[in-house]
């Protein structure tokens, strides 16, 4: 079975975990990510959706924290706040450090982000194929106001920085209109047996990979049936702020919302908590087959039984 799922950072990372352990061996995952949240510090290319994706499928990821390296060290930030040099409210340990030197060197030679991509994933070996939405150069940016007045600032800003307290009023994914999907993402979702939305940030995880050009209509058009999972639970966030950047594009935080901004159009199927029960009705009533199943987290084999609970849905509306 061929497996596409569109991941952003640490719920995607965490749900792919799950969804490794539920296939059958010799079924093919290939992940979209998310490349919104790039951002360029000290000179260099920072992915950190894509680090995330690829440092917890392959063992180096700091469990605690659900990003950046284990057994990290900080000589390098130490350093640069010695020498003034900011910004300092985002973190770049010396283990991280280095896949952002050998990114940055990479793309500075030519090679385009996806090929940049696959090569450090031979270090790591994720078990998955990982591909980033676009080669170009998207980055989400945050609109607000405070007491600089009205602008907008990097989505890492918003989100490290500030920690999402001043209220957003929009969200936009700056180059992703021109943006061309990387190579093998359009391939990918045409050739998938199924294709799944982890409960990642509808707005500026998934949304943002929907939001290069033709990818939405690939997934719509796809043969496969799309089945994604709710982000929130019982009228919040499992994780983050998506409640924040939900408001933003008008969306109430609450998991038959999200379904209905994801679409019919788009969705076969949609899995919501148990919380969440009372759900179900509208959802379905919109056109997208729902059930109701634990989606916590907790540890990889609920994940797994998250992830077979999604493949069995999808299985469900293809019969």
């Amino acid at each position: 079975m061929r497996i596409v799922a569109l991941a952003g950072g640490i719920g995607g990372a965490r749900f792919l975990r799950g969804l490794k352990e539920a296939v059958a061996p010799g079924d093919v995952i290939t992940v979209i990510g998310n490349t919104g949240d790039d951002i360029h510090l000290f000179g260099l290319k920072v992915c950190p959706d894509l680090d995330t994706v690829m440092y917890t499928l392959g063992g180096g990821i700091h469990e605690e924290q659900g990003w950046g390296r284990a057994d990290e060290t900080w000589s390098v930030k130490e350093e640069m706040k010695a020498y003034g040099v900011g910004p300092d409210w985002f973190g770049l340990g010396d283990r991280d450090f280095a896949t952002h030197i050998v990114r940055t060197q990479m793309i500075s030679a030519g090679y385009p982000l996806s090929a940049v991509t696959e090569a450090l994933c031979d270090r790591w070996r994720p078990g998955v194929r990982l591909i980033p939405m676009s080669d170009d150069r998207v980055e989400t940016h945050v609109r607000i106001t405070d007491d600089r007045g009205t602008r907008a600032v990097h989505f890492q800003e918003y989100w490290v920085r500030l920690h999402a307290e001043v209220a957003a009023e929009a969200i936009v994914p700056v180059g992703a209109d021109t943006a061309k999907p990387a190579p093998g993402v359009l391939e990918a979702i045409a050739e998938a047996d199924v294709i799944l939305l982890p409960p990642s940030n509808p707005v500026v995880s998934v949304g943002t990979i929907l939001a290069v050009p033709g990818i939405r209509r690939a997934v719509a058009d796809a043969a496969a049936p799309v089945v994604g999972l709710s982000p929130i639970v019982g009228g919040a966030p499992v994780r983050g702020m998506a409640d924040k950047v939900l408001a933003a594009v008008g969306v109430e935080a609450a998991a038959d919302a999200v379904a209905l901004h994801y679409g019919a159009d788009l969705l076969d199927g949609w899995l919501v908590d148990t919380a969440d029960e009372a759900a179900v009705a509208a959802v379905e009533g919109a056109g997208i087959r729902c059930r109701a199943v634990p989606l916590m987290m907790t540890d990889v084999p609920a994940t797994a039984a998250m992830a077979r609970a999604a493949l069995e849905l999808a299985a469900e509306v293809r019969a």
